[in-house]
């Protein structure tokens, strides 16, 4: 069940780059954005790779650092599905999961996080993450 909403942050792509697989391809992106998490103000940065399917959607997978105002910070890694939406945009969903020995942070240690990832064509990106009960 999807509980409350932990979570909202802006930010901006920072980079992109192709990676060749198995005669295919795949992209890594850079990202840093600002916002709330568990009503605390923090920074955070992450990198994805994601892959096309046949279905024309995109698998990703990525890791990052969630970082407070003060210097506490917070590891993640996550997992999502993506599906292009026009003019480059892209809309991911999925869920993601923390390792902190922040006090501040603590509660992101026993949660899924689910979160809705889009970037709109000029790069901008919006963040919004709920718990997963």
């Amino acid at each position: 069940m999807l509980g409350e909403q932990i979570g909202e942050s802006r930010g901006k792509r920072t980079g992109r780059r192709a990676l060749s697989a198995n005669g295919g391809f795949k992209v890594e992106v850079s990202f840093e954005d600002s916002g709330k998490i568990l009503g605390i103000d923090v920074d955070d940065f992450g990198t994805y790779v994601a892959a096309p399917r046949p279905d024309g959607t995109l698998y990703g997978e990525g890791q990052g650092v969630t970082m407070t105002r003060d210097g506490e910070m917070a590891a993640w890694k996550g997992q999502g599905i993506g599906r292009f939406v026009g003019g480059g945009a892209v809309s991911y969903r999925g869920a993601l999961y923390y390792s902190t020995a922040a006090a501040k942070l603590a509660r992101l240690n026993t949660v899924a996080v689910v979160f809705e990832f889009e970037v709109d064509a000029n790069g901008n990106t919006h963040t919004k993450m709920w718990e997963w009960k």
